[in-house]
């Protein structure tokens, strides 16, 4: 791409690339996300290069009432385009079709039936409810949503800058560059009351003013990337499908704190998004809108890239700054404060991928448009990761103040195999658990707060009347210690001893003296612990003790799990209307737990067995079944 000198080559760029994106024949953009390369998408768009490399002068017919270009026909590699439960996907424009769940062997028939005969294949469309959709906006999970700073995720090449910026990539950089001063942007982004969507809410805008006024003046911008929730893969995805409206926001912001420099914080799990991000920062260096005298302008920038090692307590600041330095990750005790004295003890502003992701279209659109969008003291939109017992399974964007009813009922298409929803835990590790009656609640920072759960960084973990909520606390609570950092007791010690009482209890040697002593523990981390992390390490055990406290009492005294997924309380029987007196039951029976003479019903022992499961994998009968 042209060297963009001044803001006049910078929209010729865009216009030229836009007219270059309208006027192709066709654009093929195949999901090229974590997800759907790993459903084989990759091997999608190899075969696909080759058709049309094969016939590169194609004529393509979609009907007269779809107007096309005379330009090449395109292949190209998006990022996430949400719906990951339908992958591998591949939208073809101008038709605007989708398809789902495509394989190797249908590239020959879209390339021959499709593209060249505007033939639209039946089975690869998506379906819900008997009906057939065809173009991607009309879809529920689709139609429902409204994707802002996932906008261009799926529509454009991530791995090519003429596509952002045909896009309108890099204008409102442009904007702040020649018409606003930095302090006219940092006002800009705190009346928008833009707040971190990081997990802790706070007003992004008067983090930045913080910076802006500290008397030194070396000053830093960090992009906290390495979201560690379980279930959670919303920075990832935009890191993948538009990584330069990430790098654009905090552009804008070092432009508003006087930095000079800044590093992006990004889990060593996620190669692709490294990758991209290299890509688009090695393009946007050499066309001039990264580095030095960005357009012929005094402002300078340069950014970093820093590979976490995967310990989720670098998601909190002090200890990611300590990571990029080269020390342990560990928190330290604040004052100072991040913006005061951050990386490399040096004024630091620190925000996510999302945050930043949204900093491009408050300045372009203003403030004042912003607030129109959701709630007045959350205004905006809110990325999800839309995971668990649900139909509809992906990445998603609503409004602020969205309920979690349109969320999994209309976005998500409800419950898989239409069972009783039971419950969804948000926040992951940090967050809480939200049930039935909680379902028209706002989906905002204030209101979740109240409800004693929070939004964290997006990740929606949806359960149903199959789960067992003693189990998954234990889990939320096994991933919080095995990460924690050990700096503090409360939270090295605390959540060790959580654990051990929540493996007591599913392995049936609980008591209800245990249940008071969590709730004390849990207690005493939350208002002991060192870091954000560790005050919300036992969220989900009080929030799930509260809200399901009769299970717990189950588990302890009837030593039952009604959902048969702790193994330890289930009990094996043997009904005798059933039981032919095989014996391949006592056979395969690892511990000699089952007795009886052939041809006679054969009884189970159950002091002796241990749950394994085995005589009733091999009972041909179905008369071994798990006691209700």
């Amino acid at each position: 791409m042209q060297k963009v000198e001044n803001r006049e080559i910078l929209n010729d760029l865009r216009d030229k690339s836009r007219q270059q994106m309208e006027q192709s024949k066709c654009r093929i953009l195949i999901c090229a996300g974590t997800g759907c390369l790993a459903g084989g998408s990759g091997e999608v768009y190899k075969r696909m290069c080759e058709l049309v490399a094969g016939d590169p002068d194609i004529e393509v017919h979609f009907g007269p009432e779809i107007a096309h270009g005379n330009g090449p026909m395109q292949v190209k590699k998006s990022g996430c385009h949400g719906f990951c439960e339908m992958g591998p996907l591949m939208r073809i424009e101008p038709m605007g079709i989708l398809y789902t769940k495509v394989k190797l062997e249908d590239c020959e028939a879209i390339f021959e039936r499709t593209i060249k005969k505007g033939d639209v294949i039946r089975h690869l469309l998506y379906k819900q409810n008997g009906i057939e959709y065809q173009k991607q906006e009309e879809i529920p999970f689709y139609k429902k949503q409204t994707r802002l700073v996932l906008e261009n995720c799926g529509h454009i090449d991530a791995e090519h800058i003429e596509e952002s910026v045909a896009q309108g990539g890099y204008q409102a950089l442009a904007k702040v560059l020649f018409e606003m001063t930095p302090e006219q942007v940092v006002d800009e982004i705190l009346e928008s009351n833009l707040r971190g969507r990081g997990g802790g809410g706070f007003q992004t805008g008067y983090k930045w003013k913080q910076v802006a006024r500290q008397s030194e003046k070396i000053r830093y911008v960090v992009c906290n990337g390495d979201e560690g929730d379980p279930g959670a893969f919303m920075d990832r995805s935009i890191m993948e499908g538009d990584p330069h409206k990430m790098i654009e926001g905090m552009m804008i912001a070092a432009y508003a704190v006087g930095a000079q420099e800044g590093y992006i914080y990004v889990r060593a799990e996620y190669p692709l998004a490294i990758a991209r991000l290299k890509k688009a920062m090695q393009d946007a260096e050499e066309s001039g809108l990264l580095g030095d005298h960005i357009m012929g302008t005094d402002f300078s920038f340069r950014l970093h890239i820093n590979r976490g090692a995967g310990a989720f307590v670098c998601g909190e600041g002090s200890a990611l700054t300590a990571s990029i330095e080269g020390n342990r990750g560990m928190p330290r005790v604040k004052p100072p404060r991040t913006v005061e004295q951050g990386l490399f003890e040096k004024p630091t502003v620190l925000n996510n991928v999302e945050t930043y992701a949204n900093v491009p279209m408050i300045i372009l659109n203003g403030a004042a448009w912003y607030k129109t969008i959701g709630p007045e003291n959350s205004p905006g939109t809110k990325a999800f990761a839309l995971t668990g017992s649900v139909k509809n399974t992906g990445l998603i964007e609503v409004p602020m103040g969205t309920t979690l009813r349109e969320v999994i009922f209309d976005i998500g298409g409800g419950i898989k195999g239409d069972a009783e929803f039971k419950a969804v835990q948000i926040g992951g590790p940090s967050g809480g658990c939200l049930i039935t009656p909680h379902l028209d609640i706002s989906l905002d920072f204030d209101s979740l707060k109240k409800m004693g759960a929070m939004i964290g960084s997006g990740g929606l973990v949806v359960m149903d009347s199959n789960t067992c909520m003693v189990e998954v606390a234990r889990f939320f609570m096994n991933f919080t210690q095995n990460e924690s950092c050990g700096k503090c007791v409360p939270c090295r010690e605390g959540t060790k001893r959580m654990l051990e009482i929540l493996e007591r209890i599913v392995a049936g040697n609980g008591t209800m003296e245990d249940l008071d002593l969590l709730e004390e523990l849990a207690t005493m981390i939350t208002e002991t612990a060192l870091c954000g992390l560790g005050k919300s390490a036992a969220l989900p055990v009080m929030s799930t003790l509260k809200l399901f406290r009769d299970e717990y009492i189950e588990h302890v005294v009837d030593k039952k799990c009604a959902s048969h997924t702790c193994s330890a309380l289930r009990r094996f029987v043997i009904s005798p209307e059933l039981c032919k007196g095989c014996s391949k039951c006592a056979r395969n029976c690892p511990v000699g737990a089952i007795s009886g003479k052939i041809k006679e019903t054969f009884t189970i022992d159950d002091s002796v067995c241990i749950k394994c499961g085995a005589c009733e994998s091999n009972c041909a009968f179905g008369a071994i079944h798990v006691e209700a």
